[in-house]
């Protein structure tokens, strides 16, 4: 047996007065608006009336406190999952307007397609998907929540769906608390090409979502608890 479902919850909103590009920096909590943020996650997710066995969380302090009223709602113990955390980021601590202006930055900014500031997409890729993988394997019965970042969740989306991963990460759909939903399927399809790289540029996700049992990781919903609130937000602090 497996998890049923495995939900990947995005972070509330930051307290980051000075707009900066937070990344991995420590420090960075939820604003009162993020609280109430992941508090409408953890009541969306509880409204379901579904199992939830399971919750593990980015080591951040962002997602450490989005993650609490889950842990309270289902009565769980988060346990950090290192491989969910905000990719790294060469212009962590600037503002990111300011920073590509400046010529020590440009070596930085020569391939947005890997891309050249940062972690490349494709272990953006692995990680997530292994840390899935691993979520559903890792309990007998009901689901999984991993509470985690916006690229990472968006990867792992466009890892799942076949797309392409260079994009405009201001058209991202993956706001402040946002729930993905991926369940596992029996694969229908016969097995494709185990080459390193489709056609469409990034791992491929048919070989990456399979799990010895044959079966892929699919995405079956995408929710926005705090839609309300979003209109009030600043999602600044990472790319």
């Amino acid at each position: 047996m497996v998890a049923s479902q495995v939900h990947l919850v995005r972070h509330g909103e930051v307290f980051n007065p000075d707009g900066i590009l937070y990344g991995r920096l420590p420090g960075f909590g939820l604003s009162k608006l993020g609280h109430r943020m992941a508090q409408a996650a953890a009541d969306d997710l509880l409204s379901r009336g579904r199992p939830v066995t399971a919750l593990r969380v980015s080591p951040l302090q962002r997602t450490r406190e989005s993650a609490a009223p889950i842990a309270a709602a289902f009565d769980l113990e988060p346990v950090i999952d290192d491989r969910i955390i905000e990719p790294t980021n060469r212009f962590e601590g600037t503002r990111m307007k300011l920073a590509v202006r400046k010529p020590v930055s440009w070596p930085y900014l020569v391939n947005p397609l890997r891309p050249s500031w940062g972690e490349p997409y494709t272990s953006i890729e692995r990680r997530m998907l292994a840390a899935v993988h691993d979520a559903f394997l890792s309990v007998d019965e009901g689901d999984v929540i991993l509470v985690s970042h916006q690229l990472p969740i968006w990867v792992t989306h466009l890892s799942v769906a076949g797309e392409r991963y260079p994009h405009d990460p201001r058209k991202r759909r993956c706001a402040l608390s946002s729930i993905t939903t991926f369940e596992l399927r029996p694969e229908s399809e016969p097995e494709p090409d185990p080459s390193p790289e489709t056609a469409s540029g990034n791992t491929s996700a048919s070989r990456l979502g399979r799990t010895p049992e044959a079966q892929r990781l699919t995405e079956v919903a995408y929710i926005e608890p705090a839609a309300s609130l979003l209109v009030a937000a600043t999602d600044v602090g990472a790319v």
